[in-house]
């Protein structure tokens, strides 16, 4: 039988540098969370009824038909389909919730 000799190496020296990366380690960014994109995949699917409220009070219906980084089509029933730049979207939010909102004061 062999002699094995059991090797341990010194901890110290790999906790320093995980240490010194942990530092560098930068925080995700909003691109990199998925929640913008999660959130209009699943309206665009659902084709949901949405409310678009621009910076200048205007509210404009329709369903998400797809989006980029910069911009957003919205598909409108007897109305041109418009291409929407999201700098100029106030807040945004499903048809319905104004239609509860609005039977539930009356």
């Amino acid at each position: 039988m062999a002699n094995r000799k059991l090797i341990r190496p010194n901890l110290s020296e790999f906790k320093g540098r995980m240490a010194h990366q942990d530092a560098r380690r930068k925080h995700a960014s909003i691109d990199q969370t998925n929640a913008e994109s999660f959130y209009y995949m699943k309206q665009m699917n659902n084709k949901t009824p949405m409310v678009l409220v621009l910076n200048d009070g205007e509210e404009i219906y329709g369903v998400i038909e797809w989006y980029d980084r910069n911009c957003i089509k919205v598909n409108r029933q007897n109305a041109p389909n418009l291409l929407i730049p999201k700098h100029s979207i106030k807040y945004m939010y499903k048809e319905e919730d104004a239609k509860e909102e609005v039977e539930s004061e009356s």
